[in-house]
This record gives C-alpha cells, structure tokens and sequence, in this order.
C-alpha cells in the first residue's frame, strides 16, 4: 500500500497540507492501490458536503450533466497541466518561463468519450506543437476504458447498432457505427500475431471442431470455421486457432489445419478428439502417427437420435449408454448387439453409424476411468463452440471472412475474464494428466521439460 505524504505549499499567504501521492506504473493490483491512496486523500467531509448538495439539488452523480462528468473534466485538465508544465520545464505564470523559448499558446476544446460519458475538455498547446500528453492523447477521442468497453460488448455478442444503442442510453454518447469498426478493427493486427505464435511441443489432447458461420460473398452461404482447443501438460486450456474454411467441412481442409499446427512446433499430441467425419482419422495419422483417435461420443449420440422418432429417443439413448460406459470393449461390443438386437429392424441407420464408428469409439474404453471421463466427448470445446454461436447468431450473416474470424477472435479473448474458469478446469484435469503420463509412456512428462 502507498504512503500518502503531505508537503507544504502557500496559497493566498496561508500554508496549508497538500497530499501528495506518488505515481505507480505497474501491475493492476500496485495500481489499484495508488488509485485507493489517492482516494483516501480527500477530504470525507468535503465528500460527503458535494454529495447532499448534488442531490438536494436534484443533480445527478452519474450519466450526461452529472457530478462525475464535471469531476472528470477537472482531473483531465490538470493532468494536462501537469503535463504541460513537465514538457515545457516550468510551473504556469512561473517568471523563469520568460523568454525562454517554447511556452503556452492557448487551449483547444475537445470532447472526449469516457466511461462517465462525454467530458468535454480544454487541452493545453504550446507555441511549438511539440506537445503530445499522454493520458489525452494527439487526435484522439476516446479514452482506454471506452475501447475495453466497446471490444468487450462486441466479444459478448452485440452487434455494431446494439453497442452505439448502450453507449447512447448508458453514458449519452452519440457513438457511429463506422467508428466501433475501427476499435474493433484494431485488435487484427493481435489476431495475426496470435493466429502464428510457436506452440508447445506436446499436447496431452487436442479437440477439433468445426462451426458454420453466413457469409456474404457475392451470395450468403455457410462456412465452416475450424477449431482447435488444446490441453496443456500442465492442465490449462489454449485455443490453438481459428481457420476459415470454403464450402462444406472436409478432411481435406482438417489435413492443411492440422499440418499448420504441426508446423508451428506441436511435434506430438497423444489423442485427438473429433466427430466422426469421414477420412478424418486418417488426416490426423498423417500429420501425428503416435496419436490415438477418439470420436465424440456426444456426436454420436445426437446422430443416432436424428435417425429416431422423436418419441423414442428417451429409450434409445438409455440403451446407448450402457455401451460407452462398459468396462472393457467386450463388454461394450455385447451391449451393442443387444441394443441391434432390439432397434436394428426399426432404425437400421443407427446400427450402421455405431458400426462404422466403432474403431474410434472404443480407444477410451482401454484407459482409466479419469481419462474416459475427460475425453469420451467433446464437451470442452462444445462451450466453446457456444460462445461462439451466441456471437454469431446475434448478426445473422457477415460481409467478409475477415469480420467473422474477428467477432470469433474476440469471443476468445473474452473468454473467463477473471481467471477462475482456468482454476476449475486445471483442478479437473489434474487426475486425468496422471493417467496420460502413465497410459502413454512418458510423453506428457517429455512435454515439460
């Protein structure tokens, strides 16, 4: 916690305490507290005295007109000050400014948006214009909050029209749509740099998926978006990338993924966890030859139910169960025939998809229950999957491929803001880790090192 100090300063012949709190530049919580001394500065009489006076007199605290905009105004404009008496090398009215070359030359008006609404400003210059403050910076109109705000709104879902809404009703800022385009369109130069940084070299395992998004080139049509979702060795979570696809999902497309991945340094993953897309186990085999193949179960399920009548999905999905929860795959393989035994009349195309998909169903049921509990399904990368249909939803369709990786992009910098998301899934695969290392010979321990 900063120490707030006191110097003497004169004012009108009287000398009086003026606190003093040194400036921080550091972590958010050093900031938090130099932000807290600078509060305990004030006068709590001096406070209070402001706060009956605004309400007695019907004045509002916050929103357009109220006490925190004007508050606001006057700290801007002396930290302009402040700053403008650091850049010239002299104190306002100060004599030993007197011909010394570079000096004040006026204010210029500016409204700046901020998270208290708009604050309108006077902005000192210098007869040089070598003046650039820091905290209002040279042509600029909004300060760092209202970005944050703006970015993170646009990452929950809200469209361009929906956000210039909020702005206007929460802080009375008249805000355009083509100035929240060019605040979010800022964040593509990080997309860039995220979508090639290096990669770890192992992965205990990878989920891909893939989502359809309306894009409007020439003519709306869906597009897949490929994603991967990798567990670390030490059990975090990292969103390997977002790729943009033509057409429909393809194992041809997962090939040229998957090989990218690889050649950003990921030289082993031990299983990947997909749906059941044809040729699709092969691609993987040709990109990492060590990893075992795993479909989702979840997929399988919801495929089995599109081929039943919707009245017996209740019973179909009961006797499915005892086949992906069965010890051993003998076992899985006798409660699958009796499950073909009692539906392969009626619904023949379920029996024919878990046929076709038992070489990749059943690689789980050799493993120990923290692992079959961790991977029989793609539940991780489903959240996933949702945030990102809940930002695509809200705007129908996009006008290129580039605004579409954007609103994705930005749903996963969004993603478990204050860090305890993180926590419960480390804590949730701390179990399964140890089963990785054991059941695949040391090569998520090779990983650590």
């Amino acid at each position: 916690m900063s120490v707030v100090t006191t110097e003497k300063s004169k004012t009108a012949g009287a000398v009086v305490d003026e606190p003093v709190v040194p400036v921080q530049a550091g972590p958010v919580d050093e900031q938090a507290a130099t932000a807290e001394a600078i509060a305990a500065a004030l006068d709590p009489a001096l406070v209070s005295r402001l706060a009956a006076q605004a309400r007695a007199q019907g004045v509002q605290l916050l929103g357009r007109g109220g006490v925190l905009q004007q508050l606001t105004r006057r700290f801007l404009e002396a930290a302009l000050e402040a700053e403008m008496d650091e850049h010239l090398g002299y104190d306002k009215h100060d004599p030993a400014g007197r011909n010394g070359g570079n000096s004040r030359n006026g204010k210029r008006a500016k409204t700046l948006l901020t998270e208290v609404g708009p604050v309108d400003v006077a902005v000192p210059r210098d007869r040089e214009g070598t003046f650039a403050p820091a905290i209002v910076p040279k042509r600029s109109r909004r300060l760092g909050g209202v970005e944050d705000l703006v970015i993170s709104l646009s990452a929950k879902g809200l469209t361009h029209g929906e956000i210039c809404a909020h702005l206007a009703e929460v802080y009375g800022a008249e805000v355009s749509k083509d100035r929240i385009t060019a605040i979010t369109d800022r964040v593509m130069d990080g997309m860039a740099e995220w979508q090639n940084r290096p990669l770890d070299a192992v992965y205990p395992v990878v989920f891909i998926d893939c989502i359809h998004v309306k894009i409007r080139d020439g003519q709306v049509a869906n597009r897949p978006i490929y994603v991967a979702l990798a567990v670390t060795v030490d059990g975090g979570r990292d969103v390997l990338g977002l790729w943009a696809g033509d057409g429909g999902e393809g194992a041809k497309w997962w090939l040229r993924v998957l090989t990218e991945i690889r050649n950003r340094g990921v030289g082993d993953v031990c299983m990947v966890v997909c749906d059941g897309l044809k040729g699709l186990p092969d691609a993987i085999g040709e990109v990492w030859p060590q990893a075992v193949v795993q479909t989702c179960i979840i997929h399988l399920i919801r495929a089995s139910l599109r081929y039943a009548s919707k009245a017996d999905w209740g019973q179909v999905a009961a006797q499915l169960k005892p086949i992906y929860t069965a010890p051993t795959e003998s076992a899985a393989l006798d409660a699958f025939a009796e499950f073909s035994a009692k539906w392969e009349a009626k619904y023949p195309a379920i029996v024919r998809l878990w046929t076709n998909a038992w070489a990749e169903m059943v690689p789980f049921l050799g493993f120990d229950v923290e692992i079959r509990r961790i991977v029989c399904s793609t539940n991780a990368i489903e959240s996933l999957n949702a945030r990102f249909r809940r930002a695509v939803n809200a705007r129908g369709h996009f006008p290129t491929e580039q605004s579409a990786l954007k609103v994705l992009y930005l749903t996963v910098c969004s993603l478990d803001p204050t860090g305890k998301g993180r926590v419960r899934w480390s804590n949730r695969w701390k179990a399964a880790l140890g089963a990785f290392d054991i059941a695949f010979d040391g090569r998520v321990t090779a990983g650590r090192r």
